[in-house]
């Protein structure tokens, strides 16, 4: 972006983020630090579009959250873990989410995924440091 004020280069560390997340100003604080940080960053506010980002294989990490417009995060994820709907991908996928899980809900979707974040239990800068410990 060109009105990015940080003095940290962009994609600085190389590393490319799709962030889908429907609250805008979660969106917004978890692009400016991840920017900060020297991450690549794109949002999708929606699961379709969401869903059509992932599948191009670009990133290495997707935030994805839960409850999005259009398809759940559940359905996103099922999708881009069917290797018969999707071809593998190689980026490492964090749910992000508020909701209350039971235990077994909570494994079902972990067992997909790459990591588990509470979006209300974490900061914006708590997260990039969860995100340099994945490399």
């Amino acid at each position: 972006m060109d009105n990015d004020q940080h003095s940290t280069p962009i994609n600085q560390n190389g590393l490319k983020v799709l962030c889908v997340e429907d609250e805008f100003f979660i969106s917004e604080l978890y692009d400016r630090a991840l920017r900060k940080a020297g991450y690549d960053v794109t949002n999708a506010l929606n699961g379709n579009d969401g869903l059509e980002l992932a599948k191009t294989d670009q990133y290495d990490i997707i935030l994805l959250d839960l409850m999005v417009p259009g398809m759940t995060g559940i359905e996103i994820l099922k999708v881009l873990s069917d290797e018969t709907k999707t071809p593998k991908i190689h980026s490492k996928i964090i749910i992000t989410t508020n909701l209350v899980q039971d235990d077994a809900a909570r494994q079902e979707i972990e067992s997909h995924a790459d990591g588990y974040i509470i979006k209300a239990d974490i900061t914006p800068k708590e997260l990039v440091a969860f995100l340099e410990k994945l490399r």
